[in-house]
């Protein structure tokens, strides 16, 4: 359970960012994957896969399970985010997570942005929460980092759903950490979650290098649970 939670609903989040980072548009495509595992257990690989074009981006992420769990969960988690590219950014218009179309535990998202509202639908549920400016999905956010303009920053948020509900999250943010991957040794933008009391810790790692895009993230939860997803693959074409 806490596998999926992880895969699906996790929210790498942060409370309203503004500035998007200079004279870089959204590149064509880029494709990545990630070895996700729990406690050092490999569980899962996940693939994904952001293009691009004629102002319109959508990105699929595809999480297959690995190991004992791939006996439980055979089906593969497929998560997908479409919307516009903006000066700003990515601005979604829909978001989607499940493990098929009769999978009970779907979960999506209507960014309505003519009216200011997101429709959330999730465990048969639906409801419209108020839609605040520069909201991102839990999948779009991924690549939203490309945009924002880091220099001086010492925190960076913004609001964030991951199909469920409307979250605001800030993170303090450090540059120039020096961190290992499977891709080589790389210099990272270092954010941390400010957290709540019963917050789970979290940590991102974006490479300045390859567009600010994540290379490692870190959760641990308030049971001492870890999860780490770790970059072993990117292919970014302008």
């Amino acid at each position: 359970m806490r596998a999926r939670r992880w895969i699906i609903g996790v929210t790498f989040a942060v409370a309203t960012a503004t500035h998007a980072a200079p004279g870089l548009p959204a590149p064509a495509s880029v494709v990545v994957s990630h070895n996700l595992s729990r406690n050092g257990i490999p569980i899962a690989v996940v693939t994904e896969r952001f293009e691009s074009g004629e102002g319109r981006y959508r990105i699929v992420s595809e999480s297959a399970a690995v190991g004992v769990l791939a006996l439980i969960q055979p089906r593969p988690i497929v998560v997908t985010s479409a919307g516009r590219v903006m000066a700003e950014g990515l601005q979604p218009e829909r978001f989607d997570g499940s493990r098929g179309a009769r999978d009970a535990r779907r979960v999506s998202a209507d960014f309505n942005w003519n009216d200011g509202t997101l429709a959330l639908e999730h465990d048969g549920k639906s409801e419209q929460v108020k839609l605040p400016p520069g909201t991102q999905d839990r999948l779009s956010i991924m690549y939203q980092f490309m945009f924002y303009d880091y220099g001086g920053r010492r925190e960076l948020g913004f609001p964030m759903t991951n199909g469920r509900k409307l979250d605001r999250y800030r993170y303090a943010v450090t540059p120039d950490v020096e961190i290992e991957t499977p891709l080589g040794r790389m210099s990272t933008l270092h954010l941390v979650k400010h957290r709540e009391p019963g917050d789970s810790e979290t940590e991102i790692w974006l490479a300045p290098l390859h567009r600010y895009l994540p290379v490692r993230m870190v959760i641990v939860e308030d049971d001492g649970v870890r999860y780490e997803q770790l970059i072993t693959r990117l292919e970014l074409r302008p």
